[in-house]
């Protein structure tokens, strides 16, 4: 009967990190396409991931202080599951370059 050596193939751990959207938002076209996406897909939280992330990618303290909130504030406000006020979501594009713009759904 053949004998199974142990090896410690199977002990080895791989170190991995967390993905940060924040850290490949480089363009303005970056900016658009996630946006975009979070748009469509009508999913509030992901919006505010999507927003949290453009904000740390611009730097958060600095987008806080054009907004004339703390950073805490903004960082709890584009926080998945809070509701942060429109004209808060708004000011925060608008601080960051952007704005929205309404077209008519498509028929399904």
């Amino acid at each position: 009967m053949p004998q199974i050596l142990k090896t410690d193939v199977f002990t080895k751990t791989m170190k991995t990190s967390k993905w940060d959207m924040a850290e490949f938002i480089d363009t303005k076209e970056d900016v658009i396409a996630h946006l975009s996406v979070a748009l469509e897909e009508n999913d509030i939280d992901f919006l505010l991931s999507v927003l949290n992330a453009l904000a740390r990618s611009k730097g958060m303290t600095e987008i806080a202080a054009e907004l004339g909130v703390s950073r805490e504030g903004l960082y709890k406000s584009l926080s998945p599951g809070s509701n942060p006020a429109f004209a808060t979501v708004v000011k925060t594009l608008d601080t960051l370059g952007f704005k929205l713009n309404i077209e008519l759904k498509q028929a399904s």
